[in-house]
């Protein structure tokens, strides 16, 4: 397996043995924290991705770039943003309307003879212990999930690139509506922006109901419907803060909109993305040689 691709799968393992276990123990004193984590130096004349930063670099690269203080135009979203996702913006969901139970239901994979999860319906490259499709992950997990995105803005749209899948969407801003039906559904949806205030706006509509909005603990999860509508908020509040707010309204899933509370993203100044795809072959070789046979004892 190449060693690129090998390292998001263990760290995604070590990720979810952490997660849980996190969920079980109080905050360790400050004796017990673990040291700093080595950061990945890029090639010469190359800056580094988000992800290969540790604490210490991003400080510094505030500092060299001058973030603090920066001019900028708050209707100007250019830049590299974050380094993980928005993992907190689905939490709670709305009630599950009859259907919508039912889907979150069939999200619930099977379990080791010790009865704990092995995330075996999850195909978008997360799913530890399926056979992995690589399907895409689509929107908003992306939003909660990414390793880091980049804004472009152009005359017309603004474009969203991800390192995580290595993709981007379109949000155009020329005037058009959204379809109404949308004549194909999207993992990424059909996506339309506008100025309010200094807010930019998207709305969007199409999406593929295969996807999941994010995954949950400690198996499945939130699904939606190709009748899920999205309104997102986004607000640079400063040259280094972005502010994101999101309302998914899917009257076939949740018996009322899931409203995200706001949260904010900081710039990476000193960072670009890189490229981190889902290898089928890559996967599914550490799936056969490694997880399963530890997880299942086979």
């Amino acid at each position: 397996m190449h060693a690129r691709n090998l390292v998001p799968i263990l760290a995604f393992t070590c990720a979810m043995s952490q997660a849980q276990l996190a969920r079980a123990q109080a905050p360790a004193p400050d004796s017990a924290k673990p040291a700093a984590i080595a950061s990945v130096p890029p090639p010469a004349g190359w800056k580094s991705c988000p992800r290969c930063q540790n604490e210490a670099d991003r400080k510094q690269a505030n500092i060299q770039y001058k973030v603090d203080g920066h001019k900028f135009s708050p209707r100007d979203l250019s830049g590299v943003w974050g380094n993980q996702g928005v993992g907190t913006a689905f939490r709670t969901p709305p009630p599950f309307t009859p259907w919508g139970q039912e889907r979150f239901n069939a999200t619930l994979g099977e379990k080791n003879t010790a009865g704990e999860p092995l995330h075996s319906k999850d195909t978008s490259g997360e799913g530890t212990g399926s056979q992995i499709n690589c399907d895409p992950k689509g929107w908003p997990r992306l939003h909660t999930y990414n390793y880091g995105f980049e804004f472009v803005m152009l005359p017309d749209r603004v474009l969203q690139f991800f390192e995580i899948t290595h993709t981007w969407r379109t949000i155009w801003t020329d005037g058009r509506k959204l379809p109404s039906p949308a004549p194909e559904p999207r993992w990424m949806g059909w996506n339309v922006g506008r100025w309010d205030g200094d807010t930019f706006v998207v709305e969007s509509t199409g999406y593929d109901d295969r996807s999941w909005l994010t995954d949950t603990m400690p198996d499945g999860g939130w699904p939606h419907s190709d009748e899920m509508r999205i309104v997102e908020r986004w607000r640079r509040v400063n040259y280094g803060t972005l502010e994101v707010q999101m309302t998914v309204t899917d009257p076939k899933t949740y018996t009322q909109p899931w409203v995200t509370a706001k949260a904010t993203i900081p710039l990476m100044p000193g960072a670009e993305l890189w490229e981190d795809f889902c290898v089928p072959s890559d996967y599914n070789a550490f799936n056969t040689d490694v997880f399963l046979p530890v997880a299942t004892g086979k």
